[in-house]
């Protein structure tokens, strides 16, 4: 039977929406902090979703890079710096993949620390969903409101106070999820989207479309001007390299394998040198758009199979959205984002990272267990790139000594 190419049913309209999550606060973030070209932003988005799909014959992600996202919209660093980035990370994917030098690198990191890779971000994205509901997250906490961009910050509850509105309605959407997650009448992504959608529009989220006009708005050449000499020597250390170990390890190692075992026919194309020279030539572009550093993560790949997508044709329907919101309403397209309040991103980031930690299920050996478990312990404990190195020297020591436990 010759598998479906394209597909357009509500299932991949869920599994398109399924990595929301994960990529509109930090597109926001990176706009309102960092001054980013919101039309380039999501232009250059909304592309490599569209022609990744085309390429990689099967759902792609498309996501910030996380460390960069992070620390650029918790320094306030400058859309110079940000774009700057952007091209060194282009130029170092572009080598690793031409070169075919990625390959040698993937070679020497052991089967556990992918799932170690794997696991750490699954935990991180559902710590970082409950961050979402409570309020808690650094964006939320900058902006010093639970909900940034709605009117209803909380509820009066008897015997508890004003609570957080996420901490009452992001439960409430979970055991919909949970209800409806293998639904094909009600797919829970288009429930999730839709639900907040409709809640966003009533607690507030309005008040900013009145500015909203169509037009015709194409993303700006260079619109910061070609890579400063002071950005580039700044971005190299502060952000392009602590970036770069964990693109490796999760964004082409452990989405390669990822996206080997959830679609087996993407064995030819989904490899470790077309990911990093796909993401090297997506970072290029997004720089000259003034648009943000771009990855494939492991994590939004959970994302997009969990919520239904199976084809192409997720990543051809979310791609063209970006893209046209972006070119038809200019600017004006962060009021529409952010209609979608955090509780609902959070719903979507805890079921996506679920989904992505749960590939430690076929580990089986304690030895194995025991590299799995250091790298999500390091991780956890300082940051993923950490956690990647400090993993592959365990897992090396425990295969090189045969060590049982």
């Amino acid at each position: 039977m010759k598998k479906e190419k394209w597909r357009f049913g509500r299932q991949e309209v869920a599994g398109s929406l399924g990595d929301l999550g994960t990529l509109l606060p930090l597109a926001v973030g990176m706009v309102v902090i960092n001054g980013l070209d919101p039309v380039g932003l999501f232009f250059s988005v909304g592309l490599l979703y569209v022609l990744g799909g085309i390429y990689y014959d099967a759902p792609i992600a498309v996501q910030p890079m996380k460390v960069v996202g992070a620390y650029a919209v918790a320094t306030a660093a400058t859309a110079g710096q940000i774009t700057a980035t952007g091209w060194i990370m282009a130029v170092l994917l572009l080598f690793l993949g031409v070169t075919g030098l990625v390959n040698a690198v993937a070679r020497m990191v052991p089967r556990p620390v992918v799932r170690g890779v794997q696991l750490s971000t699954g935990l991180l994205l559902m710590s970082k969903a409950v961050s979402f509901l409570a309020g808690s997250s650094p964006f939320q906490v900058g902006e010093g409101l639970n909900e940034p961009w709605l009117t209803v910050q909380s509820i009066p509850v008897p015997g508890l106070g004003d609570v957080p509105i996420g901490l009452i309605i992001g439960p409430l959407l979970l055991l919909l999820t949970l209800f409806f997650l293998d639904s094909k009448r009600f797919p829970a992504g288009i429930l999730v989207v839709a639900g907040g959608l409709v809640l966003g529009l009533a607690l507030g989220g309005w008040h900013g479309l009145g500015s909203i006009t169509a037009g015709l708005h194409l993303p700006e050449f260079l619109p910061f001007g070609p890579p400063k000499v002071t950005d580039l020597l700044w971005a190299l250390p502060a952000l392009a390299l602590p970036q770069l170990p964990m693109t490796v390890g999760n964004a082409v190692i452990a989405n390669r394998d990822l996206s080997h075992e959830l679609f087996p026919h993407t064995r030819t194309r989904v490899t470790d040198r077309a990911l990093c020279i796909s993401m090297g030539l997506a970072n290029a572009v997004a720089a000259v758009l003034g648009g943000m550093p771009l990855c494939h993560g492991a994590g939004g790949l959970a994302a997009h199979y969990r919520f239904g997508a199976r084809t192409n044709g997720s990543n051809l329907m979310i791609g063209s959205l970006f893209v046209l919101l972006a070119v038809l309403f200019g600017a004006g397209m962060l009021s529409l984002v952010r209609l979608l309040p955090f509780f609902a991103l959070g719903v979507l980031l805890f079921f996506a990272g679920g989904q992505l930690a749960l590939t430690v299920a076929d580990v089986e050996r304690s030895e194995d267990l025991f590299t799995v478990l250091t790298v999500a312990a390091v991780a956890l404990g300082s940051n993923l790139a950490w956690g990647f190195a400090v993993g592959v020297l365990v897992g090396w020591l425990v295969r090189r000594w045969n060590i049982r436990m």
